[in-house]
């Protein structure tokens, strides 16, 4: 059974969404509040409202990714796109703002454990950058680098061929589950934050109404 831990102080929202997951299947461990979610063992999903009682949930978010690569979704009533791009920067797999209904909070529950257990094995290298498939790894210049589920992802779908161009429909569809053009302000966020955590090593290029692709630097 996959264990969900559901970071809400609102007793009413955390009984009726408790009740939901549990028919669909899913364990759920609730913490009320900052303090109670970073002291939480681990979980397979971490569905995080931003206002807590005793803490920033942006924060919980960030120490939470630091730490592990549990897949986050952000559950919150704070909607404007300049609160996404801080939730996603922040280490979020996913933000769904309240309300929402059950069927899609489900279907991205399951899309991020997906791309949060890869299933291919292998080892892709782009100069000095090399992405282990199979252990869920990528090194820069031998050096470890942390990123998010989707984020890896992400890299490991553009490796697969690197130097070739990949559209953002494809991106979009492969990485998110979805061709919806309203998903693309994440992709561009989440390729900000890549090339950030790259440094200078490879690039990830725009190809302006096309997609991007990554090639080494040099090339």
């Amino acid at each position: 059974m996959v264990r969900a831990l559901l970071v809400e102080d609102d007793r009413r929202f955390v009984a009726a969404l408790t009740k939901a997951l549990g028919r669909c299947g899913f364990e759920v461990e609730h913490a009320p509040g900052a303090v109670a979610a970073l002291a939480a063992p681990p979980c397979d999903i971490v569905l995080l409202d931003l206002g807590l009682p005793d803490g920033d949930g942006l924060e919980v978010c960030r120490r939470l990714r630091d730490r592990s690569e549990v897949g986050i979704i952000v559950l919150t009533s704070r909607g404007t796109e300049r609160d996404r791009v801080i939730g996603l920067r922040a280490g979020a797999d996913d933000y769904l703002v309240k309300p929402f209904g059950m069927a899609e909070l489900q279907a991205r529950m399951e899309a991020v454990l997906r791309r949060a257990r890869p299933r291919h094995d292998g080892v892709r290298v782009v100069g000095r950058l090399t992405v282990d498939l199979a252990a869920h790894t990528l090194t820069v210049g031998g050096e470890a680098v942390r990123v998010t589920p989707k984020e890896f992802t992400l890299l490991a779908r553009l490796t697969r061929e690197p130097g070739a161009a990949v559209e953002r429909e494809t991106l979009l569809r492969e990485v998110w589950g979805t061709s919806w053009q309203s998903r693309s302000r994440t992709l561009d966020v989440h390729i900000s934050t890549l090339r950030g955590k790259l440094g200078d090593e490879v690039r990830i290029e725009t190809l302006h109404g096309v997609g991007y692709r990554i090639v080494a630097c040099g090339e």
